[in-house]
């Protein structure tokens, strides 16, 4: 199997398109996740969504390192879906890579394990909903984010996942349990509603990224004019991570309704949120109007 180092040039450079919850401000943390992994690995490629309307990527893994079918630990034991929390806790702790962690906690977050390793580990773990509540319940970030990955998510109750979301505090634990656990539950709907106005900037962020969703696939839920609205009052003084989904919000919807476009445009222009953003080579900027005429030039 080709062996090659990731560089942080490389990578920045083969930045292309998904759909992650809350991803720009944290592509270049995920860069500096793989580039201070820095030792030769395998088979990882920038993997992009023609149909989705974020503009910018993250690593998308295509296979696992050398042990394909097991990840084994120092102590030669290999984890499957009868581990207990404990012993899951003892793996992890072996995969802690200080440079990781010291690159995390830059972004505000403190998981220490590889996210392409703790994937590996979920693959061997397979769908557990019992060690998934067991693991979340030790409040430790790497925990957390396996359970993420092996749970079910539709089992999990409404006033579980706003608990769920309040105590998470870490970003990357906060993103995950929207991305891969809320949208996928009954309950998306009445959560979006109850945390978008949320006293909570981080709650309410998290109302709003759902709002992004409900955009492009169920309008009809939504008065797009009134949020066109609060986004102009609200957007320019929010707080960061509110205003980059409020941002969301604002390019989605110039992106997906070609009727209310002109206002979007407007609206970006006149805030100038996010115009001077850093955007690496490659990468569509985050601001807005440049956003929404990048993705509808796509689309045409």
């Amino acid at each position: 199997m080709h062996k090659f180092r990731l560089k942080r040039k490389e990578l920045t450079e083969s930045v292309v398109h998904s759909d992650s919850f809350m991803l720009l401000p944290h592509a270049m943390a995920y860069i500096d996740e793989f580039a201070a992994y820095a030792e030769p690995f395998h088979q990882y490629l920038w993997q992009g969504n023609a149909s989705s309307n974020m503009p910018c990527g993250t690593p998308a893994r295509v296979g696992m390192e050398n042990n394909e079918e097991g990840v084994s630990m120092a102590d030669n034991t290999t984890i499957n879906p009868a581990s207990s929390v404990a012993e899951i806790q003892t793996a992890l702790e072996s995969l802690h890579d200080p440079r990781i962690l010291a690159v995390n906690e830059k972004h505000g977050n403190d998981h220490a394990v590889n996210l392409t390793k703790l994937r590996g580990l979920a693959k061997q773990i397979k769908t557990n909903q019992e060690l998934a509540i067991g693991l979340w319940n030790t409040g430790d970030s790497d925990a957390r984010l396996l359970s993420l990955l092996i749970c079910k998510p539709k089992a999990f109750g409404l006033e579980e996942l706003d608990a769920m979301l309040r105590e998470a505090v870490v970003p990357k634990v906060q993103e995950w349990l929207v991305s891969y656990v809320v949208k996928k539950s009954p309950h998306c709907e009445a959560l979006r509603l109850r945390w978008f106005d949320d006293l909570d900037p981080v709650v309410a962020s998290a109302g709003w990224e759902l709002t992004v969703t409900q955009v492009s696939k169920n309008p009809g839920l939504l008065d797009l004019p009134q949020l066109l609205e609060t986004i102009e009052s609200d957007m320019k003084n929010a707080p960061d991570r509110l205003q980059w989904a409020m941002n969301h919000t604002l390019a989605e919807i110039g992106i997906s309704h070609v009727e209310h476009r002109e206002r979007a445009l407007a609206i970006g222009e006149k805030l100038q949120v996010l115009a001077d953003y850093p955007t690496p080579p490659g990468c569509t900027s985050p601001f807005a109007p440049i956003w929404i005429n990048y993705m509808v030039g796509r689309q045409a």
